[in-house]
């Protein structure tokens, strides 16, 4: 089973800083990290950046794909106003399907705001106790959704196949 983790920074910075941290899990084989994504969103700026992390993605990684409609749904819907949302509202309701629930979309869309940053990760054996004492003093909120084996499939199909 893969689990799809968010860490939410009180800085801008905080991510950026962190993405140093779950390279040196993954190096000490704490952690499989099989995609990631950084999220950075300074005060005073409409949108966010986003960047995937290439340098900690395995061979299992998801792609830009994924990480570009699961940032769209999570940030840009809301700027897009309510005819495009409702479209991707619709959209969003298939993610649900494959354990990403329209409850944990709006608890990052309200928790991961200007000032901060958010480190989005899709990981599978994870030592998690060594995992949080890693985090710990990073003032670093968790979010995380469990995806089943099934689910993780789901989700390749779906953006292997936008990707081609």
């Amino acid at each position: 089973m893969s689990t799809l983790t968010v860490w939410k920074f009180g800085t801008s910075e905080g991510a950026a800083q962190a993405e140093r941290t779950l390279g040196d899990l993954q190096k000490q084989q704490l952690i499989t990290v099989l995609d990631a994504a950084v999220v950075s969103w300074p005060e005073g700026r409409k949108k966010p950046t986003t960047r995937q992390l290439h340098n900690l993605a395995g061979s299992g990684a998801l792609g830009g794909s994924f990480w570009g409609f699961l940032f769209g749904l999570i940030f840009l819907v809301p700027l897009l106003g309510m005819v495009v949302g409702a479209a991707m509202g619709a959209l969003a309701g298939s993610l649900a399907d494959v354990g990403i629930s329209d409850e944990f979309i709006k608890d990052v869309r309200t928790k991961v705001t200007p000032g901060s940053s958010a480190l989005f990760v899709l990981t599978a054996n994870a030592v998690q106790d060594r995992v949080a004492e890693a985090f710990a003093g990073t003032n670093a909120e968790l979010l995380a959704t469990n995806l089943s084996g099934d689910q993780e499939e789901a989700i390749r199909q779906a953006f292997t196949d936008a990707e081609e």
